[in-house]
């Protein structure tokens, strides 16, 4: 199996996989690592800026680990039959071995579609944050319910 994980730094999991041009690229068979190799692609590779209908270098992969990525590119991956992975890890081969055993932790995809602005899923954050504001503040002015800035 392929995995990929972003690696801006080359030295951790990072986020923002859309922009990212640093994945290690790790080779594994039968539950362990057997290659790792540093991919570099061109900001014209990223996937915040190539086509979806394109080619890409990361399409051999099978998994996909990042730090973070938003719903569109996890929706990408999997038209492309490549699992898309969000954890908090930030160890490399930590990450790896704890997927391939099965105990790494995941995280849920970012809300945004790769633009600014608000849509349906910010919305719904600054209800819940709204929402759990206001019941922590009990018996003070805080319980009034106010329109986010």
């Amino acid at each position: 199996m392929k995995i990929a994980v972003t690696s801006q730094n080359k030295t951790s999991i990072t986020q923002h996989a859309g922009h990212c041009q640093k994945f290690w690229l790790y080779g594994t068979k039968d539950g362990e690592i057997i290659e790792k190799k540093l991919v570099e692609l061109s900001a014209d590779q990223s996937f915040h800026h190539c086509s979806s209908h394109e080619p890409h270098p990361l399409d051999e992969v099978q998994v996909l680990i990042s730090g973070g990525m938003g719903q569109g590119l996890m929706r990408r991956l999997e038209r492309k039959g490549i699992e898309g992975v969000i954890t908090k890890e930030t160890d490399l081969d930590q990450a790896i071995m704890a997927y391939l055993d099965g105990s790494l932790v995941r995280e849920e995809s970012e809300c945004h579609e790769g633009h600014h602005g608000n849509h349906k899923g910010q919305n719904r954050h600054q209800h819940r944050h709204q929402h759990r504001h206001q019941h922590q503040h009990h018996g003070s002015t805080s319980d009034r319910q106010f329109e986010p800035a």
